[in-house]
């Protein structure tokens, strides 16, 4: 196993030097090298002898997913392109992709923060490990696939999709353990079912999903459909890729590789930085990289930190959960809603499916909200007055939780289009012209 006491052990303040002295270097490296951070850190009056340590990071300016694209495709490089020997990019949703470039260096430096994941995850060198993640352009892949190497598991890179194939592998080859998204663990899970087979029929143990956000009760669902232990991992291409942060066995919050990469919690909107343990937008800060080096990248994703000790004896702050984006969040009538306080709620219920469909529209200039939940077949099987019955209960959670009105529509097993990446969640309308 791979555990780097040296930097996953440090005390505050020996972190807090480390990342200081780190954090000069970068700001001379970018000023020097991106003439974009140069007409940044120039128009905010900043020189790189101005940055002294962790104490001037505030001082600088941040970087968007935006600045990326717009310097498409290697205008935010700091390095010649005769260094880069990888290039990923991430699809987005929207525009043109944002694409990463990896030194030497930083692919060392990847397969050490995803090996640090394996181990997070107890796994290791006994351990077979099938990753069903997409290789190709996407960092899920090939990141996990060399960080499980580094730590000497033996790697089955069977990539995404093929469901009964992935089935088949798993119990041919015996794996233990799993790494893909975690609808997509849901999704074999119902598969499993399926083809008849039972988890036990498997030897799988332990999974590390990501890639999306989910919920404690996904995490329920998962870990008792498929009998292992659901372990959450954090990354994003333009950070790294996968190995940015991971939950070790405790389940207890991820441990940020923080000697790489500097986090922050920012309030969205005034871009203040908030005081430890508040909500907020993550910010990262990549120091240790050289072919793509970010300044205060903004992720878009919230959650929280924590320094607090934790039990597994690593001193790597903590991140919580990410419970939703700042940029994919709804806003209904007024009122703030996250696609994963629905799914906690429908998880909590045992009449529902894991599976729904959230509908936005806009109808006589008033939002509407529609869900539609997959129910357990026997339901409709029952009279119309019992469906009617589980419709309202539903919807009655549903409202009192989100503090709204929904139009709940129910739907038989396997009506919603399942996912073998991440799972599309919602279908809003209002932005269709």
């Amino acid at each position: 196993m791979i555990w780097n006491k040296s930097r996953e052990c440090l005390s505050r303040d020996e972190m807090r030097s480390l990342q200081g002295a780190a954090l000069s270097e970068l700001v001379e490296r970018v000023y020097y090298n991106v003439p974009f951070y140069r007409e940044k850190m120039q128009q905010a009056g900043l020189h790189p002898d101005d940055i002294k340590g962790m104490d001037d990071l505030q001082r600088l300016p941040f970087t968007t997913k935006q600045d990326l694209r717009d310097n498409y495709p290697f205008g935010l490089f700091a390095t010649p392109m005769s260094e880069i020997i990888r290039l990923h990019a991430s699809s987005g949703t929207t525009g043109k992709p944002t694409v990463v470039g990896y030194t030497r260096k930083d692919l060392n430096t990847w397969s050490e923060v995803v090996a640090r994941t394996m181990t997070c995850a107890g796994i290791g060198k006994k351990d077979i490990i099938q990753i069903a993640y997409g290789y190709g352009l996407f960092t899920g892949g090939l990141g996990i696939h060399y960080g499980s190497e580094k730590i000497g598991a033996v790697v089955i890179p069977v990539s995404g999709g093929n469901t009964k194939r992935q089935l088949q592998l798993l119990q041919d080859f015996g794996s233990t353990a799993i790494a893909c998204t975690p609808s997509y663990a849901l999704f074999l899970a119902e598969a499993i079912e399926e083809f008849g087979m039972k988890p036990e029929d498997l030897h799988l143990r332990v999974g590390i999903f990501g890639a999306e956000p989910w919920t404690e009760n996904m995490r329920k669902e998962i870990e008792s459909k498929l009998r292992i232990k659901a372990i959450d991992i954090y990354g994003l291409s333009e950070v790294i890729g996968p190995g940015v942060a991971s939950e070790c066995m405790e389940q207890n919050g991820l441990h940020i590789n923080e000697d790489h990469f500097i986090p922050e919690i920012i309030d969205p909107v005034s871009l203040e930085v908030l005081p430890q343990g508040a909500k907020g937008e993550l910010v990262f800060t990549t120091v240790s990289k050289e072919g793509l080096p970010l300044v205060r990248y903004r992720t878009r994703d919230l959650t929280r930190l924590d320094s607090s000790p934790c039990a597994c004896g690593r001193t790597l702050v903590r991140m919580e959960k990410c419970t939703g984006r700042s940029d994919d969040m709804l806003i209904i009538r007024g009122v703030n809603l996250f696609p994963s306080q629905i799914e906690s709620v429908l998880l909590e219920m045992s009449e529902t499916k894991p599976h729904y469909m959230i509908i936005v529209d806009r109808k006589n200039n008033l939002d509407s909200l529609q869900v539609e939940v997959e129910v357990e077949e026997q339901f409709f099987m029952d009279k119309i007055s019992q469906l009617q019955a589980l419709r309202q209960k539903i919807q009655s959670n549903l409202e009192s939780a989100l503090g709204l009105s929904v139009d709940v529509k129910l739907v038989e097993p396997k009506t919603i289009q399942r996912s073998e990446g991440k799972a599309v969640r919602v279908i809003d309308n209002r932005k269709i012209v």
